[in-house]
């Protein structure tokens, strides 16, 4: 197994409402309703950006690691977890655009942090460096598409009419066909978060994947950029050599690593190796 991994003693459902009581929630617009945002420790800020049908619970195993080094700043994007739809929009520059507000009000406008974005997250994170100011210190993406390299096809199970043990196995067939590299490290914590993911998902980003559009944004970013991957993401293996080339068309000093073994959910799977790298290249290229 990925760093270890094994199922938790503390029931999921418990490990996760200690992870979330321990957590200072804020609030900010969104749409009609408002923005939810979850803060763990202390210092300088990091923001993370959870992937598709996701919610803050897609960064569980890397809170806590993270949170002894920086003050780790989570929200639930527009239309998933707790937070409001956002209004109607052709692309993700206005979901970016109530983000990057969202960050303002939540840290102050002066407030300079450190970005990092896991999938559909990683988009928005390209979105946000595009518009951001001095304020955004660096961006690292994590398991990224709308490079401009074709992603492969991935087929899953749905869910949503399905309940019981029905519905237990298409999360793990889903999570196996998608997010994991070794069918083995899916414990009962990945299920409970797949699980209360896809009971909160409204919004529906796998349209924007397919896209240039993290490419086209990223191009804009005035701040270092990172791209990071397990090695058998399921969105980009065999081909990760292709994504790095299409990120360092447009940013040519942007850094690069890989997660041996690891497969897209690299920060659940590999939540060790990935919290050890991601924290080395904050501090190589920024100095923090």
């Amino acid at each position: 197994m990925q760093d270890g991994l094994s199922s938790t003693i503390e029931a999921p459902e418990a490990m996760l409402a200690r992870l979330q009581a321990g957590a200072r929630r804020l609030e900010t617009p969104c749409g009609d309703g408002t923005m939810a945002w979850h803060i763990w420790g202390e210092g300088e800020p990091l923001v993370l950006l959870h992937g598709g049908s996701g919610s803050w619970r897609h960064w569980a195993r890397n809170i806590g690691p993270l949170a002894r080094h920086r003050m780790v700043v989570c929200p639930d994007i527009p239309g998933l977890g707790d937070s409001a739809m956002p209004p109607p929009a052709e692309s993700p520059a206005p979901v970016a655009a109530i983000i990057r507000a969202g960050i303002g009000q939540v840290l102050g406008e002066a407030m300079r942090y450190d970005l990092c974005g896991f999938s559909y997250g990683a988009l928005l994170s390209g979105h946000v460096a595009a518009q951001a100011g001095d304020e955004l210190r660096s961006v690292t993406l994590v398991g990224a598409g709308a490079l401009g390299p074709k992603r492969q096809v991935t087929e899953l199970t749905k869910v949503r009419s399905l309940e019981g043990e029905a519905r237990v196995a298409a999360h793990r067939h889903n999570l196996a066909a998608l997010m994991f590299a070794d069918p083995a490290n899916i414990d009962p914590l990945a299920l409970a978060i797949q699980e209360w993911n896809t009971r909160h998902a409204r919004f529906v980003s796998r349209g924007f994947a397919g896209s240039t559009g993290l490419r086209d944004s990223i191009a804009e970013a005035r701040c270092p950029v990172a791209l990071l991957y397990g090695e058998r993401d399921a969105i980009a293996w065999p081909e990760l050599e292709l994504r790095f080339a299409a990120l360092r068309s447009v940013q040519p000093e942007a850094w690069t690593g890989v997660i041996p073994g690891a497969g897209h959910w690299v920060a659940y799977e590999a939540a060790e190796s990935f919290t050890a790298m991601l924290l080395d290249m904050l501090r190589r290229r920024i100095g923090s």
